[in-house]
């Protein structure tokens, strides 16, 4: 079926005509810089405010966020292990291999699709620099122990809130317990600015790499008194170009940050509705069929999922018919295609990645398991409808 046949899609046009408004006066404003500017800035200071931050960092994509991180936890820790997840985003994982660090996949739970504390436990190693932890699919993955167990040894807590805006554990927003976490503001989330994401910490240090890779390098992205070091470090270098790491051009647009401005308006009651939509869509399932035990405590639900109870691969292919036949969009796996592990940048050898124990509920999900669009668009009414069809395959 073409994708414009969708009656169900993924995705719902989430930009308003207030947003285009909001986009076509700033066009129009005499004079206006349209790159990393005043807007931009302002984005930053909102977005830190909402989600209980003292730094947001806007850049062009939630990849390019994750490029940022990995590249400090290689300046502050070194070259070593990443414990990732196998179900999450091809962007978790490819940083780390591309900057020469060692991805080391550990098994998810499947009430929340993030990996559990007694995995990360058993995968640490003299060499883990750092612990990525995906809120995948909306669904909280915090825990104290983990939180105090990265503590205790020394180990980079990164939260990957992609797809969890508004998520929260013990009523805090996840994405503020870890050194640092990034967000997606791609379009389809929660929030959109078309493309567009950020790293967000409470840490000074990390927050002023965070702007310097965001930019080249460039110690004027720093703070005063960080450029004031370099300046004395090196008397022989212009201040205007003195590039203090070996960064990327990862920054965004002033109409990306504009539109931003303008969903916040209504950013909480769009999380509030994906919400209500994933209590509907699980209170209706039939449970003997399909997996219905989600965490839902604190979730902000990206996307409706749906594994079956057992494993068949019949029964699979015939939901998937039913889905096609009525026109709902689906992905099989999760929104990064399953099991990474699986991936063939990985298996064909050229990078270096281990695995701790076994992946079976990564690949169980992966061969069992689809997932489909949860947006504001969609009504009470058309969730039960597509239950029953689902429930009397």
């Amino acid at each position: 079926m073409a994708p414009n046949k969708f009656t169900w899609p993924l995705i719902n046009d989430n930009i308003t005509e207030s947003d285009k408004e909001a986009l076509i006066n700033f066009i129009k404003t005499p004079n206006v810089r349209f790159t990393n500017g005043p807007r931009v800035r302002e984005f930053e200071a909102k977005w830190s405010e909402w989600l209980g931050t003292k730094h947001t960092t806007f850049v062009n994509s939630g990849a390019s966020a994750n490029y940022i991180m990995m590249s400090i936890v290689k300046d502050l820790r070194g070259v070593g292990e990443v414990i990732v997840p196998p179900i999450g985003w091809v962007s978790d994982i490819a940083p780390a291999v591309n900057l020469g660090m060692t991805p080391v996949f550990v098994d998810v739970e499947k009430n929340n699709f993030s990996i559990t504390y007694e995995n990360i436990v058993a995968a640490v190693t003299p060499y883990t620099k750092a612990i990525i932890l995906v809120h995948a699919m909306g669904f909280n993955a915090m825990s104290e122990e983990l939180l105090s167990f990265a503590r205790s040894r020394g180990i980079l807590l990164i939260e990957d809130c992609c797809e969890s805006h508004g998520a929260t554990y013990a009523g805090q927003k996840v994405g503020t317990f870890g050194d640092m976490s990034n967000f997606s503001f791609y379009f389809g989330h929660h929030i959109t600015t078309i493309e567009g994401g950020a790293v967000c910490t409470d840490n000074p240090e990390i927050h002023e790499y965070a702007r310097l890779y965001r930019s080249h390098g460039m110690t004027r992205e720093a703070s005063p008194a960080f450029q004031e070091r370099y300046k004395k470090n090196y008397p022989r270098l212009n201040p205007l170009f003195t590039f203090a790491v070996p960064g990327y051009n990862l920054r965004s647009m002033e109409m990306n940050a504009v539109l931003g401005l303008e969903q916040m308006h209504r950013l909480d009651s769009n999380i509030q509705h994906r919400v209500e939509n994933m209590e509907c869509w699980v209170s209706h399932l039939d449970s003997n069929r399909f997996y219905t035990d989600y965490a839902l405590e604190g979730n902000s639900n990206f996307a409706l999922p749906l594994i079956l109870q057992e494993a068949d691969r019949e029964l699979l292919c015939r939901v998937a018919g039913v889905l096609e036949e009525v026109g709902v969009e689906y992905r099989l796996g999760t929104a990064g295609g399953g099991n990474q592990a699986h991936q063939p940048y990985l298996v064909e050898g050229q990078y270096e990645y281990q695995i701790s124990g076994r992946l079976d509920t990564a690949d169980y999900i992966h061969d069992y398991g689809l997932y489909i669009g949860n947006h504001t668009d969609l009504t009470e009414a058309q969730i039960i409808d597509l239950c029953e069809r689902l429930n009397n395959v």
